[in-house]
């Protein structure tokens, strides 16, 4: 496809009540309203396009920018690329589809490598972006990211989270959950630390369709449970 006819795409499965939402605060980029779901199955319908997804990056429609981060190919992807494209998030919501929500960027082969720069870094975005990549990378096996990895990783978060920007809280708690699923030693040590953190602020303002991560329901889940209590 050309960007002309995703453009075209968008605006055929635009939604008047997202729109009208997206209306109620100033911003800087148009938006045909889709939701995230509704964006994320046009992207598969559309299909991996590394040109594209930098076409479509160039947009000044945050729908369109979405779907160039869910199309991009992993393979094509840069370092360079990232360190530019983060630059360009301005601490908005392209930053959570940017390194969660499966995001491509999580697929590419220096993402652990990026994580560990970005979670150090002194900017809120990039920190934010590498903790989210450490949830999404919490999913597969990486060697390096070990259980010795995740126990360090769970210990940091739980003597800086209280200190860090609200949107880097945010993420630290979807990390978090992602590293206490993995097996039952670090869920136990994640349960301990999520305890010890206690409630965790982080301000939705009016977005009502949003939610505080509730970390600690989901590390004690019955399906957790039952995972990590079941015979090998």
């Amino acid at each position: 496809m050309t960007k002309t006819q995703v453009l075209a795409l968008l605006k055929e499965n635009r939604n008047k009540r997202g729109i009208a939402h997206w209306k109620k605060k100033p911003r800087t980029l148009k938006s045909f309203g889709i939701g995230l779901t509704q964006l994320r199955k046009l992207a598969k319908q559309i299909g991996r396009d590394h040109k594209l997804a930098g076409q479509l990056w160039k947009s000044d429609f945050y729908d369109a920018k979405v779907i160039g981060l869910l199309i991009d190919d992993p393979k094509q992807l840069s370092r360079e690329q990232a360190e530019e494209q983060v630059e360009e998030l301005n601490a908005g919501m392209l930053s959570h589809v940017f390194a969660s929500c499966d995001a491509t960027l999580a697929k590419a082969p220096f993402a652990f490598e990026l994580a560990c720069d970005w979670m150090e870094s002194k900017n809120d975005v990039r920190r934010r972006c590498g903790y989210a990549l450490v949830y999404e990378l919490s999913k597969k096996n990486i060697t390096a990211m070990d259980d010795v990895w995740y126990l360090a990783r769970i210990k940091h978060i739980q003597q800086t989270i209280h200190g860090e920007e609200m949107w880097v809280r945010e993420s630290m708690c979807g990390a978090m959950m992602g590293i206490g699923k993995r097996n039952k030693k670090l869920n136990t040590a994640a349960i301990r630390a999520v305890k010890t953190i206690g409630p965790v602020d982080v301000d939705y303002g009016d977005d009502n369709s949003c939610e505080p991560i509730d970390v600690l329901k989901h590390l004690t889940s019955d399906y957790l449970k039952k995972k990590f209590t079941a015979k090998p």
